[in-house]
């Protein structure tokens, strides 16, 4: 066996070894950005939860505030947004749309005494709350997996591969600027 077969012989491992690696990569990147998507389906599926809630809520309220018309109006609007939104982005701003109407019904209810003390009403609170801290939680493991995602397709030598596999930045679902910003408290 000459040099030339053995030089050859090597450069024909390197280039195996290669392959390998970047099958490896693809693979792993495929595996990644499989697991972004089911993170989100899992956020969409606790906002689709959460505005399934919506309207016995907003029933439930009608029957003692009867004359808030508008709040409720801004909350119906606000959920239909939120199932028709698509997109990371989209989805995000009627989030936070639907969070705003929510809260600004909650605090119709603190003048209501009678409801506040419903039993329906009380479960329908204690659901949503439930619904709302779900929310959360997939809202931080989307964040996660995007993240390793984006960082795997940024680094060295993965960027190399990520980028002949048109492997893309996918976007993190962040808080809206009202959120934010740091309340003042005063004493």
């Amino acid at each position: 066996m000459g040099p030339g077969t053995i030089i050859l012989l090597v450069v024909i491992g390197l280039i195996v070894l290669l392959v390998i690696y970047g099958i490896s990569v693809y693979n792993g990147l495929v595996v990644l950005k499989n697991r972004v998507k089911n993170a989100w389906a899992q956020i969409e599926v606790q906002l689709k939860n959460r505005a399934d809630l919506i309207p016995n809520l907003v029933e439930t309220v009608k029957g003692y505030a009867t004359h808030e018309k508008e709040v409720f109006e801004n909350v119906t609007k606000a959920r239909s947004q939120v199932l028709n939104a698509s997109g990371v982005e989209e989805t995000a701003k009627a989030d936070q749309a639907l969070s705003s109407a929510i809260s600004r019904l909650l605090v119709t209810v603190e003048a209501y005494p009678q409801l506040k003390a419903d039993q329906n009403f009380l479960s329908l609170q204690s659901e949503l709350k439930d619904a709302e801290e779900k929310i959360r939680y997939a809202r931080q493991f989307y964040n996660d997996t995007t993240m390793k995602y984006n960082t795997d397709i940024q680094i060295f030598p993965k960027n190399i591969f990520a980028g002949m596999f048109n492997f893309r930045e996918l976007p993190l679902f962040e808080a809206a600027e009202s959120d934010r910003v740091v309340p003042t408290v005063r004493f």
